[in-house]
Formats: structure tokens, C-alpha cells, sequence
């Protein structure tokens, strides 16, 4: 089983926003709704959560996760069996003028003997929690309700 881990991080402006990335690459690049998605990734060997969510958060915004402190919303499995671990911190304060994530290689166009290289994250932003379930691939939307329930109980 796959394991992954995570960062949400969430801020109050007018209304509650969370910071999410859009996936890049070509199945990617024309979707919205279901194409966005939390900084994650998977463990490395002997590498606890935290880090790892953290290390994932600088590979694929470009830019250190906030130093703020976290809390582990929980662990949210997919349909695919795939587990990950989220933290959400509250970083107010926190921007990216643009994002500089890691690539990934891709036979594209596909049987074309051509490999194109690709930014696993070509956008992230904050956006209005209201907003933001539709664009979360499936997986991960329960994640949204993880964080209103650990905000409402602090």
C-alpha cells in the first residue's frame, strides 16, 4: 500500500481559504474541477510524516512549508488503497509569487517515442474552502471537513 503525506495549510481572510496546487503535466492541463490537490508526497525510507509532508511541500512549490505549527489532521485513504497523512497549519502570512516544483518525465504525446519533461505542480494559491472541494481530487475532499471539525474544536 501506498503512503503519502501532506500539508494543508489554511488562513482566515474574509473567509476561511486553504492553499492548494494544481497538478501539472498534459492529463492535467486543461482540468479544473477534480486537478487540485494538496503538496504531498510519498515516504522515504525511515522518514516520519511530518518530514516527509514537509520535504514534499519544497519540492513542489519551490519554497520551504511555513514554520508554523501542525497538527495531524488525519489519514485519508483513497479509493485506490493509497493512504495520506495530512498536517494543516494556519500560516496567515504566507505567499508564493510563483510556484518552481519538481518534474517528472512523460512519453507525450503518447506512442510518440518522445519524452517531455513536466512540473508536477505548474500553479498553487489560496482559495475559499467553499470553493475548494470541487477542485480536490476525491481523495482528498474529506480532508476539507477533517479541518473544519479540528478548527471548530479549538
Amino acid at each position: 500500500m501506498a503512503e503519502s503525506a501532506g500539508i494543508l495549510l489554511y488562513r482566515m481572510s474574509n473567509s476561511l481559504e486553504v492553499f492548494l496546487a494544481h497538478m501539472g503535466g498534459p492529463f492535467w492541463a486543461r482540468r479544473t474541477e477534480g486537478a487540485w490537490t494538496i503538496p504531498k508526497g510519498e515516504f522515504m525510507t525511515g522518514e516520519d510524516a511530518l518530514a516527509t509532508a514537509r520535504r514534499e511541500f519544497a519540492e513542489e512549490i519551490g519554497t520551504a512549508a511555513p514554520d508554523v505549527a501542525y497538527v495531524k489532521l488525519g489519514s485519508f485513504r483513497y479509493t485506490s488503497g493509497k493512504v495520506v497523512h495530512v498536517f494543516a497549519g494556519e500560516a496567515p502570512e504566507f505567499t508564493v509569487d510563483a510556484v518552481s516544483s519538481n518534474t517528472f518525465e512523460l512519453e507525450w504525446p503518447p506512442r510518440s517515442g518522445k519524452r517531455q519533461t513536466f512540473p508536477e505542480i505548474d500553479d498553487a494559491r489560496w482559495v475559499p474552502v467553499a470553493e475548494a472541494r470541487p477542485l480536490l481530487v476525491a481523495g482528498q475532499r474529506p480532508m476539507l471537513d477533517a479541518l473544519a471539525a479540528t478548527l471548530r474544536n479549538h
